[in-house]
């Protein structure tokens, strides 16, 4: 068994080359991929989600692709449980693991822990369905209660005020007097962490050229067998590259300004993942994609 076991994450932009490049890096170090990617993780959707393909990936293990199906769940505790089985799995057969991916928030989730949340009554969505029915109040109500906890959430923050509540609700708990009850618990408090920078300018025109290779490859069949056989309901169907060719094919959009728009939305996701890197993370190893192989490989000595 390995007793010198290794892991790290590399991160960046859609289209910053970071696949690619953990590919190559794990033929090196004897390590297995487990990838951090929301739309990857499924299986069927292959060019919307420009996962590598099996070629692309070379024998390499990979955690992460082709888990489940769309119409299936899955959040941050199911990737939690993932990154669980390929560490073990990565240990038990003397291989280091590397994590790769746009979904920060899952990398937050691992880095910082999180906190076990209980499941929600039919009754209590009543009782806070119908207390949303005036947000303001709502607000009023779950911060008269809890100030601290609600000193950072905006008073038209439905989603988070219904969480408030939801956990009120249930566990008659104010939220601060819960979360300190019940701390986060990191995974992997300590992983290194490696961004791959780009100019923006030129990691527009890498988003451009992977679009044209989406559409090129099947992009409007795929969409179409995925609604067919799933329908519009999952909320994967909602995502960059999916929803766009939707509304293509409800003759919304042109061919050309399908292009387009799922350029646009992916640089407008590209820019978002950058802030919420740089804000998020700390001591993260940034380099361009010419120069992080090396520093990366210095990790694995």
């Amino acid at each position: 068994m390995q007793t010198n076991y290794k892991e790290l994450a590399i991160i960046g932009t859609t289209a910053s080359g970071k696949t690619s490049l953990a590919i190559e890096i794990a033929q090196k170090t004897n390590s297995i991929i487990l990838s951090i990617d929301s739309l990857a993780v499924f299986k069927e959707i292959d060019i919307a989600s420009a996962k590598p393909t099996p070629d692309e990936r070379e024998n390499i293990l990979h955690f992460g692709i082709d888990e489940i199906y769309p119409n299936e769940p899955f959040d941050v505790s199911h990737f939690l449980n993932l990154y669980k089985k390929a560490k073990q799995y990565a240990i038990d057969n003397s291989k280091n693991l590397i994590i790769v991916g746009g979904t920060g928030f899952y990398l937050k989730a691992l880095v910082d822990g999180i906190s076990y949340l209980p499941p929600v009554s039919n009754e209590t969505k009543k009782i806070v369905k119908q207390k949303l029915e005036n947000i303001e109040e709502a607000y009023s109500f779950i911060s008269t209660l809890d100030s601290i906890y609600m000193k950072n959430i905006a008073s038209n923050d439905k989603y988070r005020i219904e969480k408030a509540l939801s956990l009120y609700f249930t566990t008659n708990q104010i939220p601060s007097d819960y979360f300190n009850d019940n701390p986060k618990l990191p995974l992997a408090p300590n992983l290194p962490i490696f961004e791959i920078i780009w100019d923006r300018d030129i990691l527009r025109q890498r988003i451009e050229k992977r679009t044209k290779i989406m559409i090129n490859d099947g992009i409007i069949n795929e969409v179409i067998y995925l609604e067919k056989k799933y329908t519009r309901t999952p909320p994967c169907m909602a995502t960059i590259g999916i929803s766009e060719t939707l509304d293509y094919l409800d003759n919304k959009l042109s061919k050309e300004q399908l292009a387009e728009q799922i350029t646009l939305n992916t640089a407008r996701l590209a820019k978002s993942q950058r802030t919420f890197n740089n804000g998020q993370f700390e001591n993260i190893n940034q380099f361009p994609l010419d120069k992080i192989q090396e520093q990366i490989l210095l990790n694995f000595r």
